[in-house]
């Protein structure tokens, strides 16, 4: 029998940080959700004229709870109240309105004696003010309200929506208990609800990647293919399937899988570059004679991006696992995509139909241009063939002359690092900087996690770090304030920690077990989907490989052969 875990610490945290509250509101008013894993958290509210009251009357009713959940953990999360006011629906309704979807974070409690009250954490994981994917801002969901209330409410008369019926928002803080640590988290605000970190370090990034790409690798199937996604609501799996992100996502898990070297990973890269390669891309004769490989989806859509990213994926296994056996496919993956490019101009078409190869859209996203000048790059590191660099040089003389830096595109930042390692020329320079220059107050203030953002910052870092060096252009550096470009990529990457599914956040989901240790985007109801996980992997394994690399340069021995004799 498990011995059941010492709350002395969580107690005593909760005793100091905890506040009275002013009347005619209960003294105290703490929540206790609890959850063993496997099913979404019960809440409890306990009150009291004491602190010790209050405890006391929800610690009965976790141990009630706690012996019916056959799960293997037991987090247990306390919140409380730290500021409220007296409000109507109505007034909500127009704060909602204001208020970017899933982005309003005060609870509600429907009286002042706490009698009939939810978590913001409640509210959000029910989707209890989501009007749905086509209403940008917030909206009270009756229906999806009156579901979770007479769950959590039983035998309770339902509330009153009328305009003028009284309830009470507040704002709160808590702390979280796994059974063995206890963590303070964060108040109302948009860090709200999830651990206090202070500090992105090694120990910390490590286990974020750890847990995000081996949540990919159970998405993975016999078959080699991708759970695509879920909905962690109410624990519905995405139906859908995307090809291109089947093997953009492979990539990101063998870049995880360079700092984890995780056997469950390894397996699962491997089952899904097996199907990436039988079952995913075809081969077609080109109107030339050569023989082509494209990435096609189920709908016979070949996509620009699809074989840039198969590029990518396989340029990355080869040279991780040291395995040569897909070159030839790679260089037909190539020709497919030079065959997409117009040899005049450097522009690309961005979808062709299979079998025909007629052009069935000119555009679509200025992504795919990005990703398959990205993957050329990568093409050339890895066989040193010219025909792959000429063809990303031609497609950057149509980026500079049509302002393509004007999109901020991650995928272009990845390749200006890579094409200035072989041609530092001052255009090429000039154009990463202009990817990012007049882009650092959305990077910093940006209220969505945004995670290729970070993307954007790690690979323009190590051309700005490289564009020092070299020496020869120091009115490009002039654009770019240091202190502000890394004030704004800091910023960036802790705020992406409320991407994370934390303990302290799943437990609210329908199927906690499913999601914990992934990442979600908040806007589009706490979506979980396997290019949501890859981007947010892709931005921290960057920033763990700078901060490993700025470890090695403090431990090198100082090098005393350069300096002059006194």
């Amino acid at each position: 029998m498990t011995t059941p875990p010492d709350m002395t610490l969580l107690q005593e945290h909760v005793r100091t940080a905890c506040r009275p509250l002013p009347t005619p509101y209960p003294a105290y008013v703490l929540f206790f959700a609890c959850s063993d894993g496997e099913e979404r958290a019960s809440v409890t509210i306990a009150r009291g004229v004491s602190f010790d009251e209050a405890w006391q009357t929800g610690m009965e009713a976790v141990q009630i709870i706690q012996r019916r959940q056959s799960g293997r953990h037991r987090w247990l999360r306390v919140d409380w109240p730290t500021a409220l006011e007296a409000s109507t629906w109505a007034e909500l309704r127009d704060v909602l309105s204001d208020t970017k979807r899933n982005y309003f974070r005060l609870g509600i409690s429907l009286d002042e004696q706490f009698e009939n009250a939810f978590l913001e954490q409640e509210l959000n994981a029910n989707a209890m003010l989501y009007g749905g994917n086509q209403t940008v801002s917030a909206e009270l969901n009756e229906k999806n309200f009156l579901l979770y209330f007479t769950n959590r409410f039983p035998g309770y008369h339902l509330p009153d929506f009328a305009d003028e019926q009284v309830i009470y928002p507040f704002a709160s803080t808590g702390a979280f208990f796994d059974g063995t640590t206890v963590y303070a988290l964060h108040p109302s605000g948009l860090n709200a609800g999830r651990r206090v970190t202070d500090k992105l370090e090694v120990e910390l990034l490590t286990s974020l990647i750890s847990d995000g790409s081996e949540f990919l690798a159970r998405q993975v199937g016999p078959d080699g293919r991708f759970v695509y996604g879920y909905h962690p609501c109410f624990d519905r799996q995405i139906g859908a399937y995307n090809t291109l992100r089947h093997a953009s996502t492979t990539y990101a898990m063998i870049e995880a899988y360079e700092l984890t070297c995780s056997p469950m990973l390894r397996e699962a890269i491997c089952q899904s570059i097996s199907c990436l390669t039988r079952d995913l891309i075809v081969h077609a004769l080109l109107p030339n004679g050569r023989l082509a490989a494209f990435l096609v989806e189920a709908n016979s859509e070949i996509k620009l991006g699809g074989n840039a990213v198969a590029i990518l994926a396989l340029t990355k296994y080869a040279s991780v696992f040291d395995d040569d056996r897909h070159d030839e496919l790679m260089e037909r993956l190539a020709s497919g995509i030079c065959f997409m490019q117009d040899g005049k101009t450097g522009a690309f078409r961005h979808v062709l139909t299979f079998p025909s190869l007629e052009t069935r859209q000119e555009f679509r996203t200025i992504y795919y241009e990005g990703e398959a000048v990205f993957a050329l790059m990568r093409l050339y590191d890895q066989l040193r063939d010219d025909r792959w660099l000429k063809a990303v040089e031609l497609a950057f003389g149509h980026f500079i002359r049509n302002g393509h830096a004007r999109h901020h595109d991650h995928w272009l930042a990845y390749c200006t690092d890579e094409l200035t390692r072989h041609r530092p020329t001052e255009e090429y320079f000039r154009f990463a900087i202009d990817n990012v220059a007049d882009h650092l107050d959305f990077v910093e203030n940006r209220i969505t996690t945004f995670p290729t953002l970070l993307e954007l910052m790690m690979a323009t870092r190590q051309i700005l770090a490289r564009l020092q060096i070299d020496g020869r252009f120091p009115h490009l550096l002039d654009r770019i304030k240091p202190e502000r470009f890394e004030r704004a990529l800091e910023k960036r990457a802790h705020y992406m920690l409320n991407g994370h599914f934390w303990p302290e956040m799943a437990m609210f989901m329908r199927n906690p077990k499913r999601v914990a240790g992934s990442f979600f985007i908040r806007h589009h109801a706490f979506r979980v989907r396997i290019d949501d996980v890859e981007h947010y992997l892709s931005g921290y394994i960057a920033y763990l490989r700078h901060l490993h690399e700025q470890d090695l340069r403090q431990d090198a021995p100082e090098d005393f052969s350069s300096r002059n004799e006194p």
